[in-house]
């Protein structure tokens, strides 16, 4: 049977002492998983320190493209967890690379989020121009649905997305984050990134019925580039992703040929109806070793 066919089945709970040892390296979720809006999560101290102490091999894989990889080590480090800058992959470090592939280096580009979301669009060598209705940008990147005037600037960027389609001009759409929700803390949900371009793909169907529109395109999780990241820094596919969402964390894993293990302690509600179509590889009750 093929690692693949493997990764695919359930195989009930797993302890993290059983996933340190089964593992070359372990890829964390951030938000839901090691922590919350208020600080960490039980057992996420001491997980972290563990690998630290042993150097296991381990990575932080967020859809957050609102802080630079330096900016979330030193909030990590403010919160009691050690994660150094190198030991994080976020979904805005994949701007750079998707701007390469792409030929968008000088591209004018409106950017959604805070000041590290254009720092992640600048240095991968875009032109940031503000968001008015009489932009003409040749990108749109929804990276966070933090650090400006929401509705003004959604219609702002709307306006821009009409004009220039309506003109014929081409359009990029990338979607750094493509989480609809996020876990603010542990009875306290908010709306992100994806959620703004899924309003912006509604409307642009709606005046253009045709489907002859661009669509977002995203890079987090449950996405290829991310996990694409993971496997060219660690070098082996001797990894498992330890996720709170079926619909990004483990999906993203699976689709990837990756084991996952979903923990209960963020937007996954595990009820008596089970997990559904999309399961992941193990269920880890908690970070705690050994329990």
């Amino acid at each position: 049977m093929s690692d693949s066919e493997t990764s695919q089945q359930y195989r009930g709970e797993v302890s993290m002492g059983e996933l340190l040892d089964r593992y070359e390296v372990l890829l964390l979720d951030s938000y839901g998983v090691l922590i919350h809006q208020h600080g960490p999560l039980p057992g996420a101290l001491a997980l972290v320190g563990t690998m630290n102490a042993v150097d296991k091999p381990y990575y932080i894989l967020t859809n957050d493209a609102s802080r630079s990889p330096e900016a979330a080590s030193r909030r990590y480090h403010s919160l009691g967890l050690a994660i150094p800058p190198e030991r994080i992959i976020t979904s805005g470090s994949l701007i750079a690379p998707y701007f390469a592939a792409n030929g968008l280096r000088g591209a004018r580009c409106i950017v959604l989020g805070p000041a590290d979301s254009e720092r992640y669009v600048r240095e991968a060598g875009g032109e940031v121009i503000p968001a008015s209705n009489d932009a003409e940008p040749d990108v749109v990147t929804i990276c966070d649905e933090s650090g400006f005037p929401y509705l003004e600037t959604v219609d702002a960027v709307l306006t821009a997305v009409f004009r220039c389609l309506d003109a014929g001009k081409e359009l990029h759409l990338v979607l750094p984050n493509p989480d609809l929700i996020f876990l603010r803390s542990e009875h306290s949900y908010g709306l992100t990134a994806g959620s703004i371009a899924l309003v912006l793909e509604a409307a642009m169907a709606l005046r253009y019925p045709d489907g002859k529109h661009p669509r977002f395109v995203p890079l987090g999780k449950p996405h290829a580039p991310i996990f694409e990241e993971a496997l060219r820094r660690s070098g082996t596919r001797s990894m498992v992703m330890i996720g709170d969402q079926l619909s990004t964390d483990i999906k993203g894993a699976r689709s990837f040929g990756l084991d996952s293990a979903l923990v209960p302690t963020g937007l996954t509600h595990i009820g008596a109806g089970g997990l559904g179509d999309s399961y992941p590889t193990y269920v880890l009750p908690t970070l705690v070793r050994g329990r």
